[in-house]
């Protein structure tokens, strides 16, 4: 016996256990280490790198003075009295056909009735915030707030 015969007991264990048999063995296609090659390994998708990369928008941006809820429009009593007849129903499509108040971006605006000026008219008002003031002069003038 020479000493280029001599064979081991047992072999050296392998420390790679990708492939369980199949048509590709040792790496099974994974190449050699680096990340791909770890178990679970995963790469995140080039596009959120991209987005790590923005700035990071604090606030509301380039919106931030435009309020979420806008305020009401608000209408004057006296204005109602001097554009409406009596019994009229005011509605803010109304108030809108009679140019006191204007569309928001082509939607009907919220409207407040305010208490400034008199009435006299008895008026239906609908689908309008208003003011206490204001209230207490319509239901004077014997108008309905619905």
């Amino acid at each position: 016996m020479q000493i280029h015969d001599i064979k081991r007991e047992h072999k050296n264990k392998t420390k790679t256990r990708v492939g369980r048999g199949g048509k590709r063995g040792k790496t099974s296609g994974k190449g050699h280490k680096g990340q791909k090659a770890r178990a679970g390994s995963k790469i995140r998708p080039e596009w959120r790198d991209i987005i790590k990369r923005l700035p990071k928008l604090r606030g509301r941006g380039v919106n931030q003075l435009k309020p979420i809820n806008p305020k009401p429009q608000g209408v004057n009593v006296s204005a109602i009295e001097s554009s409406f007849d009596a019994g009229a129903i005011i509605s803010p499509k109304t108030l809108v056909a009679k140019k006191l108040v204007n569309k928001i971006s082509g939607k009907l605006p919220t409207v407040k009735i305010l208490g400034t000026g008199e009435i006299t008219k008895k008026v239906v008002i609908i689908d309008c915030q208003i003011s206490g003031a204001a209230k207490e002069k319509v239901e004077k003038a014997g108008g309905t707030i619905k």
